[in-house]
């Protein structure tokens, strides 16, 4: 047996379809698959950000403890960091951290934080 990454990331929302226009026509992903959630009422989509790099939109509903997304960060490999990052700004997201080049320990990476609609933090990761 061997693991292979990860198959998604699964983030509660409180507004499906404002997310997943976030995460496809702001941001470039593909919806791949879209499944009812319990009775039905609600949809749950996968998008894929390219390499596999699958988010999960998960309804939850706009009660007090379900109005902020729940996941620590997600990382989203890119090739252009400033690229993603103002494409990001421009569909919508807030800026946590402006694009900076910086050493990982021994790794040079420039890197950049937005907040989504559901105030997930993404970070946008390059490898210089």
């Amino acid at each position: 047996m061997k693991f292979d990454g990860f198959h998604h990331i699964g983030l509660w929302v409180k507004n499906a379809e404002q997310s997943l226009n976030f995460y496809t026509n702001g941001l470039g992903g593909k919806q791949i698959f879209s499944f009812p959630l319990g009775d039905g009422e609600k949809t749950i989509y996968l998008v894929d950000l390219g390499n596999n790099a699958v988010v999960e939109i998960i309804p939850q509903g706009t009660d007090e403890a379900e109005r902020q997304a729940r996941w620590a960060h997600v990382a989203i490999r890119t090739d252009d960091t400033r690229a993603a990052y103002e494409r990001a700004l421009k569909a919508g997201a807030e800026s946590s951290i402006a694009p900076q080049d910086l050493n990982l320990g021994t790794l040079p990476v420039c890197n950049a934080f937005v907040r989504g609609p559901d105030h997930e933090l993404i970070e946008f990761f390059q490898v210089l």
